[in-house]
């Protein structure tokens, strides 16, 4: 079957979540010239030219275990203020359309072995490719966030897991077995989460086997978006940072998710590293989630930040970040969908550091200043 260059399949785990229907939407909005493209990174002039595929080329399915359809989550979502009610009404025949390529996934009580898990999730992927005669599908882990893996082993070695996979259930946490799947069905994988996924180094050789790109984790769209952009303020100021503390609110899905200790474990890890690797490892304070259900969709962030300057002088710094979880994700689900299509069409393999710009926890990389690695992604880009 010929296969169009230029379309490009983004396969959501997740798909019927805040962030996966928002940004669905808000594509689908944008191709139509609804409204303008606000918040996308790539569509910014720094990206005129690097031939990423375009915004109406992408073509929406995936893997969910919850059963409300696309068009009511829209609908929900339109309620609480984060979608434009008028542009549910104009897209909800698309969402309709896109619900009925949606796949019911992995779910926590598989007893099968994961071999054949990945096999069938796979052939959801490949069959969702020649349906649509895709040039490639791109899989994004949109779903909720999942509690460290701390019982499992870290795998090293490829042949090991792929045969602890042949006889049991449960060797992987469910990102990591989406994303087996994916590169077994040769698609490039994006963990927009602080899950595990691709992380492991015999998923990574798997990845370089099949000659596919990946990138991860934990995308920063609010407190550690501000931390990435003030921390390296005070390194370039001299000014010698004595403590950094945070508290985040949250609402919806995520915070009832978060609400779960061992979940905001991994979350409270993932945000807390970034500080670590600008500032020092001498730098007191915590990051603290706590679930507050009345903020709906919306979170809130406060940062205290206590800091030495010359002769000794204390000083503190306090910002409050408040935003719409699902609107600030979802333009960056559609940018590194976009890049990362561009970097497998481009002959790229393996992990991509210089995504880095859009995680907090970044795979392959070890720069976390926010001007730095946008200046890395845009040359990276330009490269391709």
């Amino acid at each position: 079957m010929n296969h169009d260059e230029r379309r490009t399949g983004v396969w959501l785990v997740g798909a019927r979540g805040s962030v996966a229907t928002t940004a669905i939407s808000g594509a689908l909005a944008i191709s139509a010239g609804m409204v303008a493209p606000v918040g996308m990174v790539t569509e910014s002039p720094e990206f005129a030219g690097t031939a990423l595929p375009p915004l109406g080329s992408l073509v929406f399915g995936g893997h969910d275990i919850t059963q409300t359809p696309l068009p009511k989550r829209a609908e929900q979502l339109a309620a609480a203020g984060v979608i434009p009610a008028d542009l549910v009404t104009a897209v909800r025949h698309d969402l309709a359309t896109i619900d009925s390529e949606l796949r019911g996934g992995a779910k926590g009580d598989d007893r099968r072995c994961q071999a054949e898990a990945s096999a069938a999730l796979a052939a959801d992927l490949t069959g969702f490719r020649e349906r649509h005669r895709l040039a490639r599908v791109v899989v994004v882990n949109v779903s909720s966030t999942e509690p460290p893996a701390v019982h499992r082993p870290e795998y090293d070695s490829l042949p090991e897991l792929e045969h602890a996979m042949a006889r049991e259930p449960g060797v992987l946490p469910p990102s990591s077995l989406y994303a087996h799947a994916a590169f077994q069905a040769g698609c490039p994988y994006v963990d927009f989460t602080p899950s595990t996924g691709a992380r492991l180094p015999a998923l990574a050789a798997l990845a370089r086997q099949k000659a596919v790109p990946f990138a991860g984790r934990d995308a920063k769209t609010g407190q550690t978006l501000v931390r990435a952009a003030l921390a390296p303020m005070f390194t370039a100021r001299a000014l010698r940072v004595l403590s950094w503390s945070g508290t985040n609110l949250l609402g919806g899905g995520d915070g009832a998710t978060l609400a779960d200790p061992a979940a905001a474990e991994s979350k409270s890890v993932s945000k807390q590293r970034g500080l670590t690797a600008m500032l020092g490892d001498d730098v007191a304070g915590a990051t603290h989630i706590d679930y507050v259900p009345d903020l709906g969709e919306w979170k809130t962030a406060w940062d205290h930040v206590g800091f030495e300057g010359f002769l000794g002088t204390r000083m503190t710094m306090q910002v409050t970040w408040q935003g719409c979880d699902s609107t600030l994700a979802a333009p960056l689900v559609l940018d590194l969908a976009r890049l990362t299509a561009r970097a497998h069409e481009a002959g790229e393999l393996g992990v991509q550091p210089a995504l880095g710009f859009f995680f907090k926890d970044p795979l392959g990389a070890e720069e976390h200043r926010l001007a730095e690695q946008y200046t890395i992604l845009c040359d990276w880009a330009r490269r391709l």
